[in-house]
């Protein structure tokens, strides 16, 4: 009935083996999307850039209300970098290192950076084309933010916004190096 050979013993071990392969993949190919949906709520990759929606802004040390704040940001638009989920709370990691935890309204997805020069002089150049050969429209100090309206991995488009003391502002848009931009990943491409 069946057969003791060697052959036929191994025929049989290595089926069961087979069998148990198939359906301990199919069960981890079933439950895997779940497990990581739950370690990150919003299904968005992380981690990744976001700026903040209003002022004033209570970071917290932990993902609830019931947690003290670490600090507050009294003006909106700060570009900050998402880099853990937990239900409808964010961690964020700003410019500085410095992390906490922020409500999900809180934050925007419209990308803002600070220019980061890789010159000797602080200044990153805004460029009217993404060539190094382009006009030079202004010069940036470190720390100045900029709105990111795109990125090709090597250049991003942004505008810079100034005001004067009569608090009048003036806008400058052009392309800085992606290199000297906090607010992207290097080789980061969006539009």
């Amino acid at each position: 009935m069946f057969d003791q050979t060697p052959t036929g013993v191994f025929r049989r071990v290595f089926s069961a083996l087979v069998r148990s392969i198939a359906l301990l993949l199919l069960a981890l190919l079933t439950v895997a999307p779940a497990l990581a949906q739950s370690a990150n709520p919003s299904g968005l990759p992380l981690p990744r850039f976001a700026s903040t929606r209003s002022e004033p802004i209570n970071i917290r040390v932990g993902p609830g209300t019931k947690y003290e704040v670490a600090w507050t940001y009294l003006k909106s638009g700060i570009p900050v970098e998402i880099v853990q989920e937990f239900d409808t709370w964010r961690k964020i990691r700003d410019v500085d290192g410095s992390e906490g935890w922020v409500h999900q309204n809180l934050l925007s997805g419209t990308r803002v950076g600070y220019a980061t020069p890789l010159t000797a002089n602080g200044e990153a150049a805004l460029r009217a084309s993404p060539s190094d050969d382009a006009t030079l429209r202004a010069r940036l100090g470190a720390g100045f933010k900029v709105t990111i309206k795109q990125c090709d991995g090597d250049w991003c488009e942004v505008t810079a916004t100034t005001q004067d003391v009569g608090q009048r502002s003036a806008n400058y848009s052009g392309y800085l190096h992606q290199a000297e931009l906090w607010g992207v990943y290097p080789d980061e491409s969006f539009d």
